[in-house]
């Protein structure tokens, strides 16, 4: 047995931590609405979220919770395209799922 054990998280930790992930990403971007972010907040239409932001998010996720090799294509691929737009929301739950 490996000396690391596997945390569990709630939604609520979890959505607490993809936000403060987000704002800690977007505090120096000039965003409308302050940079406010939320379980509503889209990333490509409220955040200005390009491919290279997609990519450090997911590098930044994998750091704070500690897990690294999680199935992200399937948040961000759905029938073999790369989705349009993704919320705050969706990756929590993604998150939820997949840090059990």
């Amino acid at each position: 047995m490996s000396g690391k054990q596997s945390l569990i998280f709630s939604q609520e930790e979890i959505e607490a931590q993809v936000i403060a992930v987000l704002e800690n990403m977007t505090a120096d971007w000039e965003l409308e609405d302050g940079g406010k972010i939320d379980t509503e907040t889209r990333l490509m239409e409220d955040l200005a979220f390009e491919s290279i932001d997609v990519v450090q998010l997911v590098v930044a996720l994998e750091k704070n919770f500690e897990r690294k090799g999680l199935p992200f294509e399937q948040l961000f691929m759905r029938d073999g395209d790369y989705v349009d737009e993704l919320e705050v929301k969706e990756i929590v739950e993604f998150l939820h799922k997949n840090l059990q």
